[in-house]
């Protein structure tokens, strides 16, 4: 299936009551595992890349090649998005011009009239091309390549302002931060994304920060309008967990273990499974 705009993806699920994960590629591994898991489980995905990503992989048209290639050589038949997370004004227009089919872009650090009109224009840049737009408000706890955010409660006023603007989903700071959750974490604010998600007029909402967020309170979110939820470091976390091990067993002396495809292996097949729980998760499985 030809990659897509999130948009449809997420009105599907948003009407039916289940959650589209988004999970951040980093590399060919990564891009391997979600197709071919997606595609096993029938589940439609959004590939999310940070900017840091898409330099590390050689540039948004790489990662479009990238993931196109792939997407036919795999004969993957699910909906694919490819978004770009968090993404700055210039970031946002290189990521379109270079044909990624979702962009966000997150104006949350600029001064409120400044963040909506820019997210203004860049809605019309995106529809005119049919690509979706995520747009946010209230910044997320945690760093997002050096973007650091302390978990704030976004002001529903504002996201309603937001909305108006006609993007196709709807980050809000509601407590989550990313990366790992510490001790203390107080959790999510349901009042607050109960709030948004009327104030909205029922656009998708999306929930950063997936990792680490009780399963339960995942469900809820889902219930309560959550259509999209990013996944990034668990899938980082067991990718190094499983190569760590596979070295320390000393697997990559035996034979030809230190050849890249022997290597790396494990911490594919561990993406693999973190991704199928996750789509188990948010209920996503066999609604391509």
């Amino acid at each position: 299936m030809a990659v897509v705009s999130a948009k449809e993806m997420l009105l599907k699920a948003h009407k039916e009551g289940y959650g589209v994960a988004q999970i951040n590629i980093n590399n060919l591994e990564w891009i391997k595992a979600v197709l071919t898991t997606v595609e096993e489980l029938k589940s439609p995905v959004i590939l999310g890349v940070s900017e840091g990503a898409a330099k590390y992989m050689g540039g948004y048209k790489n990662v479009m090649a990238m993931v196109r290639t792939l997407d036919e050589h795999y004969n993957v038949s699910v909906p694919v998005a490819v978004h770009l997370d968090h993404g700055t004004y210039e970031g946002a227009y290189k990521a379109l011009e270079a044909g990624f089919t979702s962009i966000m872009f997150d104006g949350s650090h600029y001064p409120f009239e400044e963040n909506l009109a820019k997210t203004k224009e860049i809605v019309k840049a995106c529809h005119a091309k049919g690509v979706s737009v995520e747009a946010e408000v209230g910044s997320i706890g945690g760093e997002e390549d050096g973007v650091i955010g302390a978990g704030e409660i976004a002001d529903p006023k504002e996201c309603a302002a937001i909305a108006a603007t006609g993007v196709d989903m709807f980050a809000a700071g509601i407590g989550n931060i990313h990366g790992t959750y510490p001790p203390n974490w107080k959790g999510l604010d349901f009042e607050v994304l109960a709030e948004v998600q009327r104030v909205t007029g029922g656009v998708p909402l999306v929930l950063h920060g997936g990792t680490g967020i009780p399963e339960e309170m995942v469900k809820k979110a889902i219930s309560l309008g959550v259509s999209k939820i990013n996944v990034n470091t668990e899938l980082q976390l067991a990718f190094a967990a499983a190569t760590r091990k596979y070295i320390e067993e000393g697997k990559d002396r035996q034979g030809k273990g230190f050849d890249p495809r022997k290597l790396l292996n494990p911490g594919y097949e561990a993406i693999k499974q973190t991704i199928r729980e996750k789509l188990e998760m948010f209920g996503s499985v066999n609604k391509a």
